[in-house]
């Protein structure tokens, strides 16, 4: 049995666009296209109203908090820093060491959860307003609006020929983007190094060279992402567009177009009703694509390149408000909602649905769970290590000897004094004085458990179980002055 022989379109990759065909290729009915194409410059327009004022209040707040944290001073140091080279992590009046890296796991843990609840309920609120890449390209966007003008002027400056003023405008913009690049970067190092040292270092030019090293390279990142990748970063870099589907769904409050209602689209004469001329109510003007920092068309329906930014919500209000349409045909709602045409209060009843309870549930749960682990936490830590280089040893009047080294972190800026006991072997003496630690250090000593030979006799070849105590003398938490280590104590025969 012979099979049919059927012909399909073969699309081969070319490795240069504009390749031209043979003159057979016509006849064999296959067609070279390019797989390389120059993805289209994007020029948002500059936008005004009640989303747009949200959107640069969180950029004023994300800012203040980024450049104005590094020079808060708590207690005479830097309020926030993370200082690696002497592993000390300084959080307003918490002392955070490596070991505490628990801590850190459970905030990204608590990031997690927030993320998943917030999308849930409301889609993409992190993108829009106060993710780093939005935020940054705002600004940048606002100065380049500044030396080279909105939408139109800056697609006509970068049409025209090069010339004086086309080089100061551009040059202009540079400097701008660049001084912004590298402010940053100076901010972000000053939560590793001390600010103040740090920016003395750069008045002199004696700044070592990891400190420009990083400084220059998240400065340059901030230039590129923000200056040039913009809403590539968004559509194609970030895993956070592609995973959204996951976690939301139709009753999600989204960025929606209205098509019921504005369908069909097109230009219209104001003197007479839209319904009279078989029209809906938007208007084609193509201003909700021109404002949208990624270049989608909103009218599409949602996409994963949509960041939440409600920037196409607050064009096209101000355009239904011209027309004297109702406001609201680009808004936030749900799938459900659009469809069912519900009312604001019925979608928010549906916010409270399983998914979002169990996120919601979740998140609190883990909250409460990090604000007691740091409330609770000791003001000190120990830890203790068997000499192991002789387990036991037989010393004056018969008595058995084991030597430990205890190691005591002060998680406090004070000096603080701690008292060693142990206990679970009667008779147990501690050869040791009281340890002094400094503000925020570590001590090391080296402590001596005897047991006298009476009461050594029944324990003879065996390892009995001690504790160790060490109380903290002139602590103010009562409740945290007392640390309690397990070890044992190994009688030969």
């Amino acid at each position: 049995m012979t099979r049919k022989a059927t012909s399909r379109p073969v699309i081969p990759i070319q490795p240069t666009a504009g390749a031209i065909p043979s003159a057979g290729d016509a006849d064999d009915g296959v067609h070279f296209v390019s797989m390389y194409q120059k993805q289209p410059d994007i020029y948002p327009r500059a936008v005004k109203g009640w989303f747009a004022t949200w959107r640069w209040t969180f950029v004023w707040l994300t800012q203040l908090l980024f450049y104005g944290m590094p020079w808060l001073l708590w207690d005479g140091r830097q309020a926030l820093l993370f200082d690696l080279e002497a592993q000390r992590f300084y959080i307003l009046g918490l002392v955070l060491y490596p070991q505490d890296l628990i801590f850190l796991a459970a905030l990204l843990v608590l990031s997690a959860l927030a993320l998943f609840f917030f999308t849930a309920v409301a889609g993409r609120l992190w993108c829009g307003y106060t993710c780093p890449q939005t935020v940054y390209t705002e600004i940048f966007m606002w100065v380049e609006r500044q030396f080279e003008g909105d939408r139109i002027a800056r697609m006509r400056l970068d049409q025209a020929p090069w010339s004086a003023e086309k080089v100061a405008r551009k040059g202009a913009t540079q400097l701008a983007w660049v001084a912004i690049g590298l402010f940053t970067g100076f901010s972000f190092v000053g939560y590793f190094t001390p600010i103040r040292e740090l920016s003395q270092a750069v008045l002199t030019v004696t700044v070592t060279p990891w400190n420009a090293f990083w400084i220059l390279f998240y400065g340059a990142a901030t230039y590129g992402n923000a200056g040039y990748l913009r809403e590539q970063m968004c559509k194609y870099m970030c895993p956070y567009a592609r995973f959204q589907s996951a976690l939301i769904d139709k009753d999600s409050l989204v960025i929606t177009y209205d098509s019921a209602r504005g369908d069909p689209r097109g230009s219209r004469s104001r003197k007479q009703s839209a319904a009279a001329q078989g029209l809906g109510d938007c208007i084609d003007c193509t201003l909700c694509v021109q404002v949208c920092p990624t270049g989608i068309d909103i009218r599409d329906g949602l996409q994963n390149e949509c960041i939440g930014c409600a920037a196409c919500i607050d064009v096209c209000n101000d355009v239904m408000a011209k027309m004297n349409y109702p406001k609201g045909l680009i808004r936030y709602s749900t799938e459900n909602g659009v469809v069912n045409g519900w009312s604001k209060l019925q979608m928010f009843k549906r916010a409270l649905r399983p998914r979002v309870l169990i996120y919601g549930g979740l998140l609190s749960a883990a909250s409460v769970a990090f604000a007691a682990s740091v409330a609770l936490r000791s003001p000190f830590q120990v830890d203790v290590v068997k000499d192991r280089g002789a387990l036991a040893r037989v010393v004056e009047d018969g008595a058995i000897e084991n030597v430990y080294r205890l190691q005591i972190m002060n998680r406090t800026e004070q000096p603080q004094t701690y008292r060693i006991d142990a206990q679970g072997i009667p008779g147990l003496e501690v050869q040791t004085e009281v340890v002094r630690t400094p503000p925020a250090g570590i001590s090391s000593v080296v402590v001596s458990l005897r047991l006298p030979y009476s009461a050594a006799q029944g324990l003879l070849g065996q390892s009995a179980p001690v504790q160790f105590e060490v109380n903290q003398l002139d602590g103010t938490r009562a409740a945290a002055a007392v640390q309690r280590e397990k070890s044992t104590f190994f009688v030969p025969r």
